[in-house]
């Protein structure tokens, strides 16, 4: 009886649970299954994986703090290729729709792409299975109160996987089904959030505002900071910056989300900061900080360093500072932000003009591995000004390359480092120039005792920090040995260990004039035995062990005792017995030098235990290597003189370092510089202390006026606006001069452009008249004195658009210029009369008989010109005729026919082959062909 009663109520159960599964019936029973099942089960875990996704989003999202932040973090927009090998690629629509987003969610989402957060479409597939599964949708309206929320769900997950437009139609359903719904006002928020992403501002900033208007007082405090939060990122996106201050005090005011508060509140801080009110600025980052541990830890650093730009680094307190971050450095919570607060520091001290201990900090921060590009570029860009600032630009030069490694290309900090990087390369070069040269000739212009007592003191140096080397390699190898016995491996590449010990000699041993020395064109092969090739290091890279080889300081101090016991040696066979050899020619001529060896009886060599001297070691091996030919003394004068003027104008037209181009302008006129750089040094510092010191351009003012009254300089000071002033300018004469080169006047051209390259030294527009003097050279003398010119041109002018032609031009069309010769294939012949003298009175007579002639023959085809050969030389060159034997026969009535009688002597050559003697200059050797 019991069993059958059990049965009775299984079977009513089961009956009653698949009558209330019906989403057609519209029933007490049917009605709460559905919310309930709705509620609890689906939208439940729907709402689970939307909340884990926005953590993960928090936790992933990289804010730009170098920027005003985003009100609301998105995910990035997918990028799509356009194919499996195309190198272009597009961002997929913030609007695209595609079939299985259309009515109300019935197709489930795919599976997430790599990339994306696959709790989102977690989330869409739960709200998508609300919709299908529990829709009570009866009599125009839907029975299930729990639908409203599901396709909420379904707009927010659509939402932050970046498909607005699929999103908005979700959205739409809700207020258009669901007037009277309790999400009614969330639902309209996430519209305009929606609108927004669509960029139609317009239309949400009005519907959020009436929105706000109307239920002001009776939204929840959550959705009232939502709605305004909202409305100031669509006023932040069309850039009303006042409306958006108050909007976001309103939001952060309401708002019950801490993360939510500070993120308002720093964005408050960088938006009186655009505002130009720095104290505003600074009360709402305090605010940020004030909530410690309840804001994001990021938040508080990032304010933090947003008040540090703020200090005033002249009148500020300076210690409260420095005791603030040396407590931000302590703080274990702060370890992931160290490279925020090392770079703030380094600022610090950049600011007080501490630049070592700037560099210092700014190293810290790059050693922290920050995420954040712009700040690692910023300290690499920070360093490289240091360097630059202290002359050492090879350093700069390094640094300002790594800057633009970490920055957009697109960027105009990018483009504008570049040209200071290209302009560098100059820098450099002329600095290096300028350098050398300078203690060269320092050292030519004292005594001989002078210079003796220089270099002795020199290779004292060179001693003592010789000695600290060894003594640090010798240490060094020992510890190596140790760890190597111990069992450990060593990671320094014996390469980069041998060119740092280098380094370190010559940066140490702290005479830029002793090293210059080594940089004059003499014979310096001594010295140059001396130096360990960077490829005699034979051990393997990150490579450690017993072996002698894998450890770098082992092999750099065996090498650093072969030297002093045995001095440079030329890697070759029988190395010691053919030193031995040079060292007996030695003995037998001066009695000193060379490493003596005795051979043995068997063969064999043995050092003696007495070893000569080092020469290094002495003052007489440098002092063979000064010049003393007065021809080399005044060439590397000149040289110098004309670094310093460069340097001037480059400091002063592209780095506009107006104080350290005037530094090298007034030093260039304390060195009685050549006739043509003393006025444009002279009028460029006039230019340069117009800006800096009025008085002193006023002195030099003067002195172009009265010393040079009819340059160009002194009337372009007189009246700048005339127009002699103006067709004076370097602009204007190249103008004049490449119309001329145009309209074929290519000789006189030549004679003028020499006189205008002398003119305009110093100014950028020189490159211009260089490549266009080396264009007329190739017209004029050829293809090698072409590839002479080219090379000039891009050698002295690397960075400007003519050397980056010039360089183009040697590695595209001399090599094919090259190769032409005679005897190619041919689809037209010429008749030549080669003249000595383009003044030639005979040419003018032969000119007039072979127009009679073309005339009198009536061939169109057939033309006449008078083409310059050389400087000198001109060639009249019939042009048109069909084959050689037409040429032939040309001749041939030229020189019979009663009408003509030519008595000049005729050349028949192909058109190929003109174009070759053309090129190359070589009539002669085609008449030897010939």
């Amino acid at each position: 009886m019991k069993t059958s009663t059990y049965k009775y109520i299984l079977l009513f159960g089961v009956a009653g649970f698949v009558v209330a599964c019906s989403t057609k019936k519209d029933s007490f029973v049917n009605r709460n299954f559905h919310a309930v099942n709705t509620e609890y089960n689906v939208l439940y875990n729907g709402n689970v994986a939307l909340d884990a996704g926005l953590v993960e989003l928090t936790g992933t999202y990289q804010d730009d703090f170098w920027t005003i932040l985003p009100v609301e973090r998105m995910q990035p927009i997918e990028v799509k290729e356009l194919g499996a090998d195309s190198d272009f690629k597009i961002p997929v629509k913030a609007g695209a729709k595609d079939s299985k987003d259309s009515g109300k969610g019935s197709t489930p989402p795919p599976a997430a792409a790599p990339g994306k957060n696959a709790n989102f479409t977690r989330a869409e597939e739960k709200a998508t299975k609300a919709i299908q599964k529990h829709s009570m949708y009866i009599g125009s309206t839907e029975r299930n109160p729990q639908i409203d929320e599901a396709h909420l769900l379904l707009g927010k997950s659509r939402y932050y996987e970046n498909r607005f437009i699929p999103a908005l139609e979700a959205f739409n359903y809700i207020l258009l089904k669901y007037p009277g719904s309790d999400k009614i006002d969330d639902a309209k928020i996430w519209r305009e959030k929606t609108n927004i992403r669509l960029d139609n501002e317009g239309i949400a900033i009005k519907n959020l505002r009436n929105l706000i208007k109307e239920k002001k007082d009776v939204m929840k405090e959550q959705t009232y900071a939502d709605a305004n939060a909202i409305l100031a990122e669509a006023y932040l996106k069309t850039e009303v910056n006042d409306s958006v201050v108050y909007l976001l005090r309103e939001a952060a005011k309401f708002t019950r989300d801490n993360e939510q508060k500070a993120r308002y509140h720093f964005i408050l801080g960088q938006l009186y900061s655009k505002l130009k009110q720095p104290d505003s600025a600074f009360v709402e980052y305090q605010r940020v900080i004030d909530m410690k541990r309840k804001s994001p830890r990021r938040y508080v650093i990032q304010a933090h360093a947003m008040q540090a730009g703020q200090f005033n680094h002249a009148g500020g307190d300076t210690l409260a500072f420095m005791e603030n971050y040396r407590k931000l450095l302590k703080d274990r919570e702060n370890r992931p932000y160290l490279d925020i607060i090392n770079h703030q520091v380094g600022l610090f001290y950049d600011k007080q003009n501490d630049k070592k201990q700037a560099v210092t900090y700014y190293n810290k921060s790059l050693r922290s591995n920050s995420k954040d590009r712009y700040l690692t570029a910023s300290n690499h860009r920070n360093i490289a000004e240091i360097n630059f600032k202290n002359a050492k630009y090879p350093v700069a030069g390094t640094y300002y390359d790594s800057t633009m490694v970490f920055l957009d290309k697109r960027s105009r900090e990018f483009k504008n480092i570049k040209k200071k990087r290209d302009n560098l390369v100059d820098v450099i070069k002329y600095e290096a120039i300028a350098q050398t040269n300078d203690s060269i000739l320092h050292i030519v212009s004292l005594d001989e005792a002078g210079r003796t007592a220089f270099f002795e003191d020199y290779i004292i140096k060179l001693k003592e920090q010789e000695e600290r080397e060894r003594k640090r390699l010798e240490a060094e190898a020992i510890r190596q040995e140790n760890l190597a016995n111990s069992g450990s491996s060593g990671t320094e590449n014996p390469l980069s260990m041998m060119a740092v010990g280098n380094t370190q000699l010559q940066d140490k041993a702290g005479l830029a004039s002793a090293k210059s020395v080594s940089k004059v064109p003499f014979d310096n092969s001594a010295n140059n035995a001396n130096q360990v090739p960077g490829g005699a290091t034979g051990g393997m890279p990150g490579a450690g062990g017993k072996f002698y080889f894998y450890t770098p300081s082992t092999v750099s101090y065996g090498k650093l005792e072969f030297k002093k016991r045995w001095g440079g040696r030329a890697l070759s066979e029988n190395w010691r017995w053919s030193s031995e050899q040079k060292n007996k020619a030695r003995e037998e001529d001066t009695q000193q030098d060379g490493d003596n060896a005795v051979a043995g009886k068997d063969g064999t060599s043995k050092p003696k235990e007495e070893k000569s001297a080092d020469p290094r070691y002495t003052a007489d091996f440098y002092l063979k290597q000064l010049p003393t030919s007065k021809v080399v003394i005044d060439s590397l004068t000149k040289e110098r003189n004309f670094a310093y003027y460069q340097l001037g104008s480059i400091y002063k037209d592209k780095f506009k370092e107006y104080q350290l181009a005037a530094d090298k302008l007034e030093r260039l006129l304390q060195n009685n510089p050549e006739e043509r750089l003393v006025l444009p040094s002279k009028y460029n510092l006039y230019k340069i202390y117009e800006i800096i010191d009025p008085s002193k351009a006023d002195k030099y003012k003067q002195q172009i006026l009265s010393q040079y009254p009819d340059s160009r300089y002194a009337e372009i000071i007189r009246n700048p606006t005339s127009k002699d002033a103006k067709a004076q300018t370097p602009d204007a004469a190249y103008a004049a001069l490449f119309k001329k080169y145009e309209s074929g006047q290519i000789r006189e051209v030549y004679v003028q452009v020499d006189e205008d390259i002398d003119t305009y030294t110093g100014e950028s527009i020189v490159s211009k008249f260089e490549l266009l003097k080396t264009k007329i050279s190739a017209r004029l003398f050829g293809i090698e004195e072409y590839k002479k010119g080219l090379n000039f041109v891009a050698l002295n002018y690397p960075n400007s658009e003519e050397g980056k032609e010039a360089e183009l031009i040697l590695k595209t069309d001399i090599p094919s210029l090259e190769k032409l010769a005679f005897g190619q294939p041919t689809a037209s012949w010429k008749i030549v009369f080669k003249f000595d003298s383009a003044d030639d009175p005979k040419i003018k007579p032969l000119t007039e008989k072979i127009q009679k002639f073309i005339k009198d023959g009536l061939n169109n085809s057939i033309t006449l010109s008078n083409d310059i050969y050389t400087l000198k030389e001109n060639m009249l060159v019939i042009h048109g005729l069909i084959s050689k034997l037409a040429a032939e026969d040309a001749v041939s009535v030229l020189k019979d026919y009663k009408t003509y009688k030519i008595t000049e002597t005729p050349v028949i050559i192909s058109s190929e082959d003109y174009k070759v003697v053309q090129i190359k200059k070589n009539f002669t050797e085609f008449l030897a062909i010939e």
